[in-house]
């Protein structure tokens, strides 16, 4: 995550068609809030950029020869867990939509989104915050989460992690939630990993759509 509020955020562009890539990389360039520090055209070498670059955000194809985009998703939360990544792909999906979110995508965006909701959604996901398609939106508050485990779990969360939580249903980031509660980002996100952990949860975009699903987030 980029460390101080005046520094650009730094994208990693990942896509198999070059024209695709240099696309992204024009638009995003001209965005003073946004540095472009690479481009891989597979998911091996995207591995490869984030191990060099330690990029805040991936912006990243799922559909790509060598490596597949949801293959190094998981690669990359793995390897380097404070990298966001935004799946931008073509079709929305059903089962890549749920895979990549279960495997901590931060986002997931069709190709004919507005460049300026691209945008956003870049600086959005630098700040621990999800942004969704609306159809990959609509898709996901239909798919059940976690059935076998949220009903016995939830009693786990204390009740600054319920809070947590529902703020989190709210589309809280991380600092708004910090801000709300006057704690520290820091505290924040320790709440957050064990709000994931005992609710058996692969992210935050799971945690939010919980959230409003259990009716935490309204209370």
């Amino acid at each position: 995550m980029a460390t101080d509020g005046n520094d650009p955020v730094k994208v990693l562009i990942v896509d198999d068609h070059a024209v695709v890539r240099q696309g992204l990389i024009t638009f995003l360039e001209l965005q003073n809030e946004i540095e472009v520090v690479g481009e891989a055209s597979n998911g091996k070498e995207a591995l490869q950029k984030v191990k060099e670059l330690h990029p805040d955000v991936v912006l990243m194809d799922l559909v790509m020869p060598v490596m597949d985009g949801l293959t190094a998703l998981k690669e990359i939360k793995l390897l380097r867990p404070e990298t966001e990544v935004i799946a931008l792909t073509s079709f929305a999906d059903d089962e890549k939509v749920f895979t990549a979110i279960r495997s901590g995508a931060t986002g997931y965006l069709l190709k004919d989104v507005q460049p300026q909701d691209l945008v956003k959604a870049v600086l959005a996901a630098e700040r621990g915050e999800v942004q969704l398609h609306p159809e990959v939106a609509k898709k996901l508050m239909h798919e059940v989460l976690a059935p076998h485990k949220e009903a016995a779990e939830i009693e786990e969360l204390t009740e600054r992690e319920r809070e947590v939580l529902g703020l989190l249903g709210k589309g809280m980031s991380n600092k708004e939630i910090a801000r709300d509660l006057s704690v520290s980002e820091k505290t924040v996100k320790a709440h957050v990993s064990n709000i994931l952990n005992k609710l058996n949860l692969p992210g935050r975009t799971h945690a939010a759509l919980y959230a409003v699903k259990r009716g935490i987030a309204a209370s």
